[in-house]
């Protein structure tokens, strides 16, 4: 299987099964999914729907049991763990709920870690985290610890982490969980204005207001795709 050029994932009849003792939970059930590049998509559904288990492979986080994934070009399914693990530390940034920032570590070395990880020589690294602190308005916050920043500034840390690397796609799962209504708001505004600059973004939420800034909803349940429509433009209720 192979994606035509505007096309970043091509994933075709995605299983996933878990070994539950004597039985086997299925979590997805034959999942096929065509993103293009510069879309943005929620995926929407209630809890054990497979929603998380769909992102974790579109992350490369994990494998399918079977099934075809293809993203910018690689077949996924076909690679080795450290293969996987450089695809995914070059194509995908990743954004999620709990910003998973290290709490020893400033606001800069937190961006810095993908760009550790590729093995990026410790001053350009520290260039293109503060480039990507300051995109953000973040720049005066660089020394600060998790600890010393609120919510909000604290996932903006971590957008500006998964930024760093210029991936193809970045993924959020939940992204706005642990925030109050207005800073919600702020990091949605923020995600609308990567997808308008190019980035193409894949959102994982059960809330229906923050499903609504994505042009193109997906909802999934009891491991299936019910449902994949467009509903407008990237923005708050389909308004730009």
């Amino acid at each position: 299987m192979t994606a035509s050029g505007d096309t970043l994932i091509e994933a075709r009849d995605l299983v996933k099964d878990y070994p539950m003792g004597e039985s086997v939970y299925h979590a997805l059930r034959g999942v096929s999914l065509t993103v293009r590049r510069g879309e943005f998509i929620a995926i929407m559904g209630p809890s054990g729907s497979g929603k998380s288990t769909l992102l974790h492979l579109i992350g490369c986080l994990d494998t399918p049991t079977s099934g075809e994934y293809v993203l910018a070009g690689s077949p996924v399914h076909t690679l080795a763990p450290d293969q996987l693990a450089e695809l995914r530390n070059k194509e995908i940034g990743f954004v999620f709920q709990t910003f998973f920032l290290l709490p020893r570590a400033n606001a800069v070395e937190n961006v810095e870690l993908p760009l550790i990880y590729a093995k990026i020589p410790p001053a350009q690294r520290h260039h293109m985290a503060m480039e990507a602190l300051e995109f953000l308005g973040l720049q005066t916050h660089a020394a600060h610890r998790p600890n010393q920043l609120s919510g909000g500034q604290r996932q903006q840390i971590a957008i500006a982490r998964a930024l760093v690397n210029k991936p193809s796609l970045i993924l959020a799962d939940e992204p706005t969980g642990n925030l109050d209504s207005k800073t919600s708001e702020n990091i949605m505004g923020l995600l609308v204005r990567l997808n308008q600059m190019g980035n193409t973004l894949i959102l994982v939420t059960h809330e229906p207001d923050i499903a609504a800034y994505a042009p193109r909803q997906v909802r999934i349940r009891d491991g299936l795709i019910v449902s994949d429509e467009l509903v407008g433009t990237p923005g708050k209720g389909g308004g730009s």
